[in-house]
């Protein structure tokens, strides 16, 4: 008991100092642009794929669904390769920046935006579908109303984006590097301070990460339990 309490004296210590502000803020800024991304591409992909029962959208849909489970490591030895000096967009110079970091989390959140709009698009009740075609709106209106139907599915998206790239490590320690200053985050501090046995300071990175999730995810429940009220 003594070494645990040892262990928070020294974590809530650590939270008085200033060294965790530029992981926080880095923290901040990778996670939330990877989400966004995620919602703003993931919307579009996830509409098309739930409207239409074809051949491509239900190979689509078996593609979106296998990305929900994606390992982060392949996706960040994936995006490694892209990036790598001699790779593809090796010339763009992303590699181990914050900007890499952001591109193999909007990997891993893509597919569960797409994923979970297109499972609520398909199962939209048909008399809902009828009223709306009988409005007889352009598409992009079409499109406008059954979101509106799936509110609630697209906080839900957005929620469970966030969570997958805010608890994400394995991906952004490849693509990142973890290099104090420039690209260490919140997960990353944790792996590297429990490493050197820093298990306080890890601890006080854990809390302040736990704090961060725990804001957004109250934010969202609210909205969330607004829209599915009767």
């Amino acid at each position: 008991m003594s070494f645990l309490w040892e262990v928070v004296t020294e974590s809530l210590s650590f939270l008085a100092e200033a060294s965790f502000w530029p992981v926080l803020g880095l923290t901040l800024a990778v996670t939330l642009a990877a989400t966004t991304l995620a919602v703003v591409f993931g919307i579009p992909v996830g509409m098309w794929t739930g409207e239409r029962n074809t051949k491509p959208s239900r190979f689509l849909l078996v593609l979106l669904n296998t990305g929900m489970g994606m390992p982060p490591v392949l996706a960040g030895v994936l995006v490694l390769l892209l990036l790598w000096g001699s790779g593809p967009l090796g010339s763009w110079g992303l590699l181990f920046t914050p900007l890499a970091m952001v591109l193999v989390q909007f990997l891993l959140a893509l597919p569960i935006v797409a994923g979970v709009i297109a499972g609520a698009v398909r199962t939209l009740p048909t008399l809902a579908n009828e009223h709306i075609a009988s409005l007889r709106l352009s598409r992009k209106a079409e499109r406008r109303l059954k979101l509106a139907e799936v509110r609630p599915a697209v906080i839900t998206a957005v929620a469970a984006a966030f969570g997958r790239v805010v608890s994400e490590v394995g991906a952004v320690l490849i693509v990142g590097g973890n290099i104090k200053g420039e690209t260490r985050v919140l997960t990353t501090a944790i792996v590297q301070e429990s490493r050197q046995g820093n298990l306080g300071a890890a601890l006080g990175f854990g809390l302040i990460l736990l704090v961060f999730s725990l804001s957004i995810n109250v934010w969202l429940t609210r909205f969330q339990l607004r829209e599915s009220a009767p």
